[in-house]
């Protein structure tokens, strides 16, 4: 399989020179005419970085790990093989998404119909410009290079589906998150209303509904009000993902555009059913909307739903603090969702500013002892006759397992089921006050699925339409991708690249210590703990050891990468 880098100028030359290898330039995607290739002769003037694609094959190209390095993505060799990164001056690497004509170079192109569109005639410039792209780090120093880009979302002058002939479809996976049926209604109405096409479908309940189901017809009107209800209306579930069968289908009904709406998981299933279209050769674009209540997907700013599950979760609070302030020794335990990442207990911790003590999964934490949460819990009561504590889920789960050794289990998605951290701090705490013979009433609340199960707020329902509307104008123009907000700004994102991490709260942030600094609690962190966590940082970031490291921490650096961990 080809991977479609550009090399830089020296190497290029070099390459050319003593390999001989035959390097052909295709016209960027957004030009106005179908890409031709043709062979570069040494006289010929180049044509500029943004409008070049260079294709090599991966076994011909030996500094490809140099190149990863460069743009600090770590490819495994599977994903290397549908990589497109695209170097430039002073840094600038463009880590491309895959297009239609990466393996139908011959394909015909059409006038977008926005152009006559009475509601854009007014805007100026509405079509995105062929070199647009975003930053994925908008903070740099003066020398600094200029990193890793995305391709720009949006409308572009040309697109490669003809709207009578798009036959889409669209599936919701995984768990409920505030404003799955928003975006399902703003890509039912946007392919309709900005390109009027009219075979749009839902396939139900999840992947295996696209063997298992008959497909549900869907029209702006059948869809008009769903966007007031929580849930999404197309049915969900976990698992189900058979590649070959999914394919199968979308081939045999003629699908040619296909919005898989889920996590993290959802999106890696949405890559392999695209290798396996590319495999077969066929016309079919697939767009990733990635949706995580938990906010841990990769690159992108924020997920949908997010500032809804944050703002839900004061509700749970505020009765948290109702409670623990109403009563002797009073504690509100409050328990978030946050299976890896506890951004959804650190943002609400913040906005509420009556929280005592947050607990994430990315900040490691004791019980007993000088310095342990015991001790804080002991040290709050005295000081204020109450307190509140809110725990993510995935927090303190080597705690629970020390405690009550239980074999893993997991769900259909391959998640680890994860024991019930609230209940088993409510019963330590008890232990504990009980053993001190200290009068306390605790009040545990757990808003998990009131919270997830509600429509999105304004907020949400504002950037769901936003990511909608940027899934179908990529779709339209041929690309593959997962879509996101980055830096503000929308991009289309490669699969691999928010499949093959997840996004944490960096517990050496300034976030993190404003966090700190609002509730007043302890970090519960050791020295070494928080040079584990540097040292995790540097190195998902390729930054050099520190002059002056412990023998520790270098032989810990040196054990990571030999391990391919990031």
């Amino acid at each position: 399989m080809a991977s479609h880098i550009i090399l830089p100028k020296e190497e290029e030359e070099e390459e050319e020179v003593e390999e001989g290898l035959g390097v052909a330039v295709e016209a960027d995607h957004d030009s106005p005419e179908p890409p031709r290739y043709r062979h570069l002769q040494p006289a010929q003037k180049a044509l500029p970085f943004s409008a070049t694609c260079v294709r090599i094959s991966r076994d011909s190209y030996p500094n490809l790990r140099a190149l990863r390095n460069a743009s600090a993505t770590s490819l495994r060799d599977d994903d290397a093989a549908f990589a497109k990164l695209d170097e430039g001056d002073y840094g600038y690497v463009l880590d491309d998404v895959q297009h239609l004509t990466d393996y139908l170079p011959e394909l015909p192109t059409f006038p977008n119909p926005l152009q006559d569109h009475p509601a854009y005639s007014t805007v100026k410039q509405y079509f995105v410009n062929a070199d647009d792209t975003v930053p994925e780090k908008v903070v740099v120093q003066k020398n600094s290079p200029r990193g890793v880009h995305f391709r720009r979302a949006g409308p572009r002058q040309r697109v490669y589906f003809e709207p009578e002939d798009v036959k889409a479809c669209i599936v919701t996976c995984g768990g409920l998150c505030p404003g799955l049926n928003t975006v399902i209604r703003e890509l039912v109405c946007g392919l309709s209303h900005m390109y009027n096409v009219n075979d749009v479908f839902g396939i139900q309940n999840g992947y295996k509904g696209f063997y298992s189901s008959n497909y549900l017809p869907m029209t702006p009107k059948s869809v008009n009000d769903i966007h007031k209800r929580g849930g999404t209306v197309l049915g969900s579930s976990r698992g189900g993902h058979d590649t070959h069968k999914i394919v199968d289908n979308i081939q045999d009904r003629g699908i040619n555009q296909v919005y898989i709406i889920g996590g993290d998981g959802t999106q890696k299933g949405a890559y392999e059913i695209f290798k396996e279209i590319r495999r077969r050769g066929l016309k079919v674009a697939v767009a990733g909307i990635p949706k995580t209540i938990d906010n841990d997907i990769a690159v992108i700013d924020k997920s949908f739903g997010f500032d809804t599950a944050v703002e839900e979760a004061q509700r749970a609070i505020d009765a948290a603090h109702v409670e623990a302030s109403s009563a002797e020794n009073g504690i509100g335990l409050v328990k978030l969702m946050g299976r890896y990442s506890g951004f959804i207990a650190m943002y609400a911790t913040l906005a509420s500013r009556d929280v005592d003590c947050c607990l994430i999964p990315e900040s490691p934490f004791y019980l007993e002892g000088e310095g342990g949460l015991f001790e804080y819990i002991e040290r709050r009561l005295k000081e204020n006759n109450h307190m509140v504590i809110v725990v993510a889920e995935g927090a303190g789960q080597d705690l629970i397992a020390k405690s009550i050794p239980v074999a893993d289990q997991l769900d259909a998605s391959g998640n680890k089921l994860l024991l019930d951290v609230g209940l088993w701090l409510t019963h330590k705490i008890k232990d504990h006050c009980k053993s001190k013979k200290m009068e306390m009433t605790i009040k545990y609340i757990d808003p998990t699925y009131m919270i997830r199960a509600i429509p999105s707020n304004a907020s949400d329902n504002v950037y769901c339409t936003l990511l909608a509307h940027s899934a179908i104008h990529g779709a339209m123009a041929g690309y593959s991708f997962t879509v996101g907000m980055v830096n503000g700004r929308h991009a289309y994102i490669p699969f691999h690249r928010v499949t093959s991490t997840r996004n944490k709260v960096k517990i050496t942030d300034r976030m993190w210590a404003r966090l700190l600094s609002s509730t007043n609690q302890p970090s519960f962190l050791s020295k070494e703990d928080i040079m584990e966590a540097r040292e995790a940082e540097r190195l998902a970031n390729r930054l050099p050891v520190p002059a002056g490291s412990s023998e520790h921490t270098k032989k810990h650096s040196a054990s990571v990468l030999s391990n391919g961990e990031k």
